[in-house]
């Protein structure tokens, strides 16, 4: 029971994220820059509320310096990569942006190679070799590197090493996010509005009403990928990451209908098998390590 409660909220969370790209367009005629700034604000909003309800702050007394700091690079990370992704999705790169999500786990592995001195065994080698040989065909493809999906990946896998750091639970790691980008975005929320070129409160209730909804929008995901990881084993979580951009992915595909040539198919194809392989290896070594734990018998 305790692992089918697990694959229902972490499917739940990665599909929420999966379907993004059907959401964001709807905040039109909203730019991407005061999409992100509500997106902050209103986070800030929902989480401050469900810490309150659950009567959970006496952990601000406990943080570290060490803790801010690391959580306002990630919160600097994630607001690169939320503004990323808003831009990509409203401007027809849904599948671009897929393919960043991709590529997290490759960009992740590599992080723990130049950043942390992890040693690699022989299958991630590979793994990196065939995601580099479809870094380069998508360039060729595109005729340019793929911009959207590399800055995707390395502030995703940044923000992703910087909460492993300062290690705290997810709805208090973000609310000091949010508390760290507010002030910013409370500025550049006020500037569009004296500029005249805010949509918030000029564009119907509606908008008002969808705007509104960043924060639950946003929190909502990431309390039932909380409570996915209290039941399920990292390894399973980490199949169920790739629900999100293949979503993400026929969003762009059946539903935006974005282009796909034939040279595009053999990028996204190579780094789906070096997915594959990394994965492969991932739960054969981690089958490794389970057989040669000893068996304990209670006496």
């Amino acid at each position: 029971m305790e692992t089918k409660k697990g694959l229902i909220y972490g499917f739940a969370a990665y599909a929420l994220w999966g379907l993004f790209p059907l959401y964001f367009p709807l905040l039109k005629p909203a730019r991407a820059d005061e999409v992100l700034a509500h997106r902050i604000v209103w986070t800030l909003v929902a989480v401050g509320l469900l810490l309150t309800a659950t009567r959970n702050w006496g952990w601000i007394r406990r943080m570290t310096r060490r803790q801010w700091l690391l959580l306002s690079v990630a919160a600097a990370v994630i607001a690169v990569n939320w503004g990323t992704y808003i831009v990509a999705v409203n401007s027809g790169h849904t599948i671009e942006a897929s393919l960043g999500y991709f590529i997290n786990p490759l960009i992740t592995v590599l992080m723990g190679v130049v950043l942390l001195r992890e040693r690699l065994r022989p299958w991630q080698w590979g793994a990196l070799s065939v995601g580099t040989v479809a870094v380069v065909v998508l360039t060729l493809d595109y005729g340019r590197p793929p911009w959207i999906a590399l800055i995707l990946a390395l502030t995703f896998g940044t923000y992703g090493l910087m909460k492993k750091s300062a290690a705290m639970p997810s709805a208090e790691s973000l609310t000091v996010e949010a508390a760290v980008l507010t002030p910013p975005a409370l500025g550049l929320m006020a500037w569009t509005q004296i500029q005249g070129t805010a949509a918030f409160g000029h564009a119907g209730t509606g908008n008002v009403l969808l705007i509104l909804s960043l924060g639950v929008v946003t929190a909502v995901p990431l309390m039932l990928f909380n409570a996915s990881a209290q039941h399920l084993p990292l390894t399973s979580l980490g199949l169920l990451q790739y629900v999100a951009p293949v979503l993400q992915f026929l969003v762009g595909l059946l539903i935006q209908h974005e282009a796909m040539p034939p040279s595009r198919w053999l990028g996204f194809t190579l780094v789906w098998v070096a997915l594959s392989v990394l994965t492969w290896d991932a739960l054969r070594t981690a089958r490794k390590i389970r057989s040669r734990e000893p068996v304990t018998v209670a006496a």
